[in-house]
């Protein structure tokens, strides 16, 4: 299966902070497993999930809803890697990484969102044949 949403940049640096995130936290405490270890995967994967979704809705209104929602969950994964810091979890080095690529998809979401408000045919699906 063919994953369209991967024709736009965000998604693809999504994609990939949801694979830095799994490769982090291999390495938490076991007792973190059912705790920070799934919620910060969670998270983080709802991200590019979330555009996959919003990608084959029919209208640019959903679509920028399921932006929204993948903005929250970046903003969540922002938070837990934060946590995971300050719990000892990763190591300054680790974190910065994360948090830059936090702020590059944030950056990059928001500007998706306010592209879809300037495009004249408002159906996300017109521009991506």
């Amino acid at each position: 299966m063919h994953v369209g949403v991967f024709k736009l940049e965000v998604a693809k640096k999504a994609h990939l902070l949801t694979l830095d995130i799994y490769k982090v936290t291999n390495n938490f405490p076991k007792n973190e497993t059912y705790g920070l270890v799934s919620q910060i995967r969670r998270s983080s994967m709802s991200i590019p999930a979330n555009l996959a979704e919003g990608y084959t809705r029919k209208s640019s209104k959903e679509f920028k809803q399921f932006i929204n929602i993948a903005r929250g969950s970046l903003a969540e994964t922002e938070y837990f890697a934060l946590l995971s810091r300050d719990l000892g979890y990763i190591n300054e080095e680790e974190y910065l990484t994360l948090n830059t690529k936090v702020e590059e998809v944030g950056k990059m979401l928001f500007g998706l969102f306010h592209s879809i408000d300037k495009k004249t045919n408002h159906s996300p699906l017109a521009s991506r044949n």
